[in-house]
């Protein structure tokens, strides 16, 4: 699992299910006929996509190691921390962020979670040092996102704490369950650590959606099917980021994260029909967020 060609694969595959997990809500909205500010029901949707994908999470892990996933006495701990942080943080400044910032807004901001982790991992974790090829990476990447997104800066909305700032308190969040995951998956099944953290963090969003008064009124075959692609989205590209982070440095792992807007904006235009966002500025991006990957991996 340390082999560039599989460890870029298999990140790639996550950043691409990431990707798709923009448009994937937006049609979730849409189909669910959920306003965007409207918090509870946003909280309650995102819950329920997270129980189902702790469930799928874990029913995986068991085929794979071809008994039922039992998390150990000692795991606990750690997964009651990874919900608190990963799950219920980490969405909640995200979904009441996005629902206060523009998408251009938040994608640059929320690609800041790739610097973070990085910093997190080699001053506060020592889990690594911090090099000028790393510090190079993140700025191309960073370089790359800015770009993809560049048309849809020119809006004339000031930045807000409730918008950019919980965006970018959900990164910090994202940062730090990296760097913990990485700790506990020295010792832990990564699997039983992402799966049962989104059960227990998915069952914390769902009481505080429904506590507020969240309620999911339109139920339709095809937005059951999209829940349950969601749900996959978390529980494929999570488990299997949590088994990279296993076996390989924070940052060879976490550079890989700037792909995320961009198949994001690449996957919009497909399945939102924006095909105006496609252009020059995505092919570039796609360049610079490649050299950064590749500067860092050398």
């Amino acid at each position: 699992m340390q082999s560039l060609p599989v460890v870029g694969a298999l990140a790639l595959l996550c950043c691409f299910l990431w990707g798709s997990a923009a448009p994937s809500i937006k049609t979730g909205y849409r189909i669910f006929q959920i306003a965007s500010d409207d918090v509870a029901t946003v909280l309650l949707f995102a819950g329920i996509r997270f129980l189902l994908a702790g469930i799928l999470a874990v029913v995986l892990g068991s085929f794979l190691q071809k008994k039922p996933l039992v998390p150990k006495s000692t795991s606990w701990g750690k997964i009651v921390l990874l919900a608190f942080i990963q799950t219920v943080l980490q969405y909640i400044f995200y979904y009441v962020g996005l629902a206060h910032a523009s998408g251009v807004r938040s994608a640059i901001v929320n690609s800041t979670n790739t610097f973070c982790a990085i910093l997190i991992a080699c001053f506060l974790f020592r889990q690594e040092t911090l090099t000028g090829k790393k510090i190079l990476g993140c700025v191309l990447g960073f370089a790359g996102v800015v770009i993809v997104n560049l048309s849809g800066l020119a809006t004339g909305s000031p930045m807000t704490f409730l918008g950019e700032g919980f965006i970018f308190l959900s990164s910090v969040c994202y940062a730090f369950s990296s760097a913990f995951l990485k700790e506990y998956s020295k010792e832990e099944n990564p699997v039983a650590l992402s799966g049962y953290q989104f059960i227990l963090g998915s069952i914390i969003m769902i009481v505080i959606g429904l506590a507020m008064g969240g309620r999911l009124t339109v139920i339709t075959p095809g937005g059951i099917l999209l829940l349950v692609y969601m749900a996959l989205i978390s529980a494929v590209a999570y488990t299997v980021w949590g088994i990279l982070l296993k076996y390989n440095p924070v940052s060879r792992i976490t550079i890989f994260g700037f792909m995320n807007p961009v198949f994001s904006v690449i996957l919009s235009a497909i399945i939102l029909q924006e095909m105006g966002l496609l252009g020059p500025p995505v092919l570039l991006a796609l360049v610079l967020v490649s050299l950064g990957i590749i500067v860092v991996n050398r």
